[in-house]
């Protein structure tokens, strides 16, 4: 049983900077895909972006394209998304999650087997 923790969220203003991190206990990533996912109040968990430990493909959703990376830290056998140039609108709880997804089904929720508890981003002035 894979177990995710993720850390790094916090309250910045827009314009800022956020390092998010996701961390496994009880295995590792070799040979998943992982992806980070957001839900604000009331609204529902949409996809931000995700990363195949193997091979380092990174998919991206629009609305973050440009301004959010996904890595690998190999030497830490984390999940890094580093989140520049924020916006209100990018608070939300984000959570990471682990699956084989294929390439069509990275950014739905349902492809993702293993979810981390979801760590809190506040983006305001």
């Amino acid at each position: 049983q894979v177990q995710l923790v993720e850390s790094g969220g916090g309250l910045v203003q827009p314009g800022d900077s956020l390092r998010l991190s996701c961390s496994a206990s009880g295995g590792s990533f070799g040979g998943y895909g992982i992806a980070w996912f957001r839900q604000a109040p009331g609204k529902e968990r949409e996809f931000v972006a995700a990363i195949r430990w193997s091979g380092g493909n990174t998919y991206y959703a629009d609305s973050v394209k440009g301004r959010f990376s996904i890595s690998k830290d190999r030497a830490n056998s984390a999940v890094v998304l580093q989140m520049n140039s924020l916006k209100p609108e990018d608070t939300a709880v984000y959570s990471c999650a682990v699956g084989r997804p294929i390439a069509s089904s990275v950014s739905t929720t349902t492809a993702y087997y293993y979810w981390g508890q979801g760590t809190q981003v506040t983006v305001s002035s």
